[in-house]
């Protein structure tokens, strides 16, 4: 790629970026901005809409098990077509025309019968989000667009995350998350060293994460198409899982400490085999810099992931080194 190709991809992207932020900014957690989207949605079929939007679990949303792409399903059309006495389908497309004016490039829409609502995250809005948990969660609770909890969540989120004394097994699991802490700072401070990346002073004992940045330029998560560079399965295996961990984390209707707790280990693994399958180092960093620089934007995302579950909601210290 020569270098006036590269300057354009990256103000591409840095447009791109801007745009997108100011979408997802407020929402860590993918499934709670979907949440809000759809609640706003509902103006069109109920008055109750805002109480609806709190009881997630009569509101259906799943997120599909396909690693290549990030997409939730939407059962709201089915689910009130009873009460609004509306056939599915209709209901479907009334919300979905809302939600292409709302996040129509955040997220791309499509119906299925007999009134499933898809909903795919687009791969810019994908980039933002990853770049989120890189920057924005080692910021506090800025506008809520770190790991603090919104009021809403607050009211939500009463259970106390404590270690039950029946899970005997727990030290021992836990150990193994926190070795990938340790290996995923590790590799980033060799990162830093080696000018692949640039970071600011490290402030381990005042820091919730052990760095940022001093680049204002983002990740290059994105190539000159807009895509995702990421595509190697273990990769978007990666990607998944941190999307179902934060999801874990922000949405109550999914969180409790032993699911979070199961939640860290799989983020754990799937760590590992990207690690062993997808190299930075080597020809990699030589031949495409890119790709080497968005797969250690993986590394910083699932350290920054791993450092709030052990420590916030685990209840365990986070170490930098082992």
């Amino acid at each position: 790629m020569s270098e006036n190709q590269q300057i354009q991809c990256k103000e591409l992207f840095t447009q791109d970026y801007v745009h997108h932020r100011l979408l997802v900014s407020k929402y860590t957690a993918i499934k709670w901005l979907l949440y809000s989207y759809l609640a706003s949605s509902l103006s069109i079929c109920t008055k109750n809409y805002k109480v609806i939007c709190i009881e997630h679990k009569k509101n259906p949303l799943y997120k599909d098990r396909d690693d290549k792409r990030v997409l939730y399903i939407s059962g709201m059309a089915l689910w009130l077509s009873k009460s609004q006495n509306q056939k599915p389908m209709e209901l479907a497309h009334a919300i979905a025309s809302h939600l292409l004016v709302t996040c129509g490039d955040v997220f791309s829409i499509q119906i299925v019968p007999p009134g499933w609502i898809h909903l795919e995250l687009t791969h810019p809005s994908l980039a933002v989000w990853l770049q989120s948990l890189v920057v924005g969660c080692s910021r506090g609770d800025e506008e809520n667009g770190g790991w603090g909890e919104s009021e809403m969540e607050k009211v939500v989120h009463k259970e106390k995350y404590l270690i039950p004394k029946e899970d005997s097994n727990f030290p021992n699991s836990l150990f193994a998350v926190q070795y990938v802490h340790a290996r995923c700072c590790s590799l980033v401070l060799l990162a830093h060293q080696e000018g692949l990346i640039k970071l600011k002073e490290l402030v381990p004992d005042t820091s919730p994460a052990f760095w940022s940045f001093i680049s204002s330029n983002p990740i290059p998560w994105l190539n000159c198409d807009g895509k995702l560079r990421l595509n190697h399965p273990d990769e978007r295996r990666l990607i998944a899982e941190l999307v179902q961990v934060v999801d874990s984390i922000k949405c109550p209707d999914i969180s409790s400490y032993l699911k979070l707790q199961k939640a860290a280990l799989n983020l754990s693994r799937a760590f590992e085999n990207f690690w062993c399958n997808c190299r930075i180092w080597g020809e990699v960093k030589i031949t495409s810099l890119e790709l080497a620089q968005a797969r250690l934007g993986l590394v910083m995302a699932t350290q920054s992931v791993l450092r709030f579950l052990l420590e916030e909601k685990l209840g365990v210290f986070a170490p930098l080194e082992l």
